[in-house]
């Protein structure tokens, strides 16, 4: 038998090469390079799942069509990352680290589905029919409705969705499954990218939700071409420390809904627990009257969630003073560390320092910059801030302090777990009239820090 030709192409911008290169001379990319086999002309082609082989032109004002009814997955925090639900014939990608429970969360919604009498297919790919029912049987997700299939060739899969009615199906792992008509192995550029086309056809023109769970790199990135991430509908990351039990699904990219939307879960000896009052969970342990403490009330979506930033100012014990941030962009830290020393007064240049979003939760928005400030300010004068204060707001490089939006939910979900004070910045107070605690609206961080010093 002849060996396949093969080809070099960029998985990132899909230049076609001659030969191997480490960076991609059209768009610049390191190691996106891949060697991939040329199929003959017409070996792409597959057969159509719809009656008709040609899919016809419709105006988009064609009358009749009717409003997409979305799915429950039966986990209240997934419902929410997807945007209300699942939508009939999307194609959505599960990724994250190695055991952080990618697998217990799809057989849970798998059987949250299966128990309101809508029959699911979950292909396993890694484990046989006696280990996914053992996993099934420990987090007490056996249902009916609930077909497990230990099965990694594509063309099996697609016969066996032929042969049943399935509201779901679930493929847990699209880096194990292989289609045939390929020479490459399972697990390569090529598998992955054509296995993944074939499932979005599939998911298209069953109807049929498809779930497809991916793993990651070392660098956090989902494993295979960049286009798999394009193809799909919907990329859900799952976070979380792997010694801590916090576990967040967050939404990279929906079509069909908002992508600042979060889950949170607890994982527990019988699997993923919902946290439906995460602020609750990530104040639980905070400490009292220690200084680099503060709380910031955060936005992610519609949530409100109280957050706690700490930071440590310190004496560099190594010679060279270090920096090491957790949870927040380090760029955004040493942005507020010049503007600390250059509009407060203070000196962090020979100081290591150290700042951590306690519970694994990472902040995106500017709106962390008074809290991590205040932090790093509280760190470094040993000065606990006030007992019942939060804080939020940008701090530009002028040391002036930003309005952010949605401050009326950030002091009202504050107010509802004890706070008394909250430092805003001062034209949001439009929006705060007639709230239950005490704000301080304040238009500069000098003021900021003259004001907690002196409360402290």
């Amino acid at each position: 038998m002849a060996k396949p030709k093969t080809s070099f192409v960029c998985q990132s911008c899909g230049a076609i090469l001659l030969r191997w290169a480490g960076q991609c001379p059209e768009c610049g990319e390191w190691n996106t390079v891949a060697e991939e086999a040329v199929m003959p002309a017409g070996g792409h082609v597959r057969e159509s799942y719809r009656a008709s082989d040609e899919a016809q032109p419709l105006p988009l004002t064609t009358q009749g069509v009717t409003p997409t009814v979305r799915m429950s997955a039966g986990v209240e925090e997934c419902d929410r990352v997807l945007g209300g639900g699942i939508v009939p014939g999307s194609l959505s990608l599960v990724g994250g680290d190695p055991g952080i429970g990618k697998s217990t969360l799809m057989l849970q919604v798998s059987s949250c589905v299966a128990g309101k009498g809508v029959r699911v297919l979950y292909v396993s790919g890694e484990e046989s029919f006696e280990q996914t029912r053992l996993r099934a049987d420990r987090l007490g997700a056996v249902s009916d409705e609930l077909y497990l299939l230990a099965e990694t060739n594509l063309e099996s899969v697609k016969k066996h969705v032929a042969a049943g009615v399935y509201g779901l199906i679930v493929v847990d792992s699209i880096q194990s499954m292989y289609t045939a008509n390929l020479p490459a192995v399972p697990g390569s550029v090529s598998q992955v990218r054509d296995c993944a086309t074939e499932l979005l056809r599939l998911a298209k023109d069953k109807d049929i939700p498809i779930f497809l769970v991916g793993h990651v790199t070392k660098e956090g990135a989902i494993a295979g071409p960049r286009m798999l991430e394009h193809l799909v509908d919907t990329v859900l990351y799952f976070e979380g420390e792997g010694k801590q039990t916090l576990r967040i699904l967050r939404a990279v990219k929906n079509r069909f809904g908002s992508t600042n939307e979060i889950g949170v879960f607890e994982m527990t000896e019988t699997g993923l627990r919902e946290v439906p009052n995460p602020s609750a969970l990530f104040l639980d342990e905070r400490p009292t009257g220690v200084s680099g403490s503060v709380v910031i009330p955060s936005i992610e979506g519609t949530r409100p969630l109280l957050v706690e930033v700490q930071a440590l100012v310190g004496d560099p014990g190594y010679g060279s003073p270090r920096r090491t941030v957790t949870g927040v962009n380090p760029n955004r830290v040493s942005l507020l560390l010049a503007v600390l020393e250059k509009r407060g007064g203070l000196a962090f240049g020979d100081r290591d320092v150290f700042v951590n979003v306690a519970g694994g939760v990472r902040l995106e928005e500017p709106a962390a910059d008074m809290a991590v400030a205040l932090a790093l300010v509280s760190s470094h004068r040993e000065s606990p801030v006030p007992a019942g204060l939060a804080a939020f707001g940008e701090v530009g490089l002028a040391g002036e302090v930003r309005a952010v939006d949605r401050a009326r939910q950030r002091v009202s979900e504050a107010a509802t777990f004890g706070f008394t004070h909250c430092i805003v910045p001062r034209n949001c107070m439009n929006d705060l009239a007639d709230q239950p605690l005490e704000t301080i609206p304040v238009s500069g961080i000098r003021q900021t820090i003259d004001y907690v010093l002196e409360r402290s």
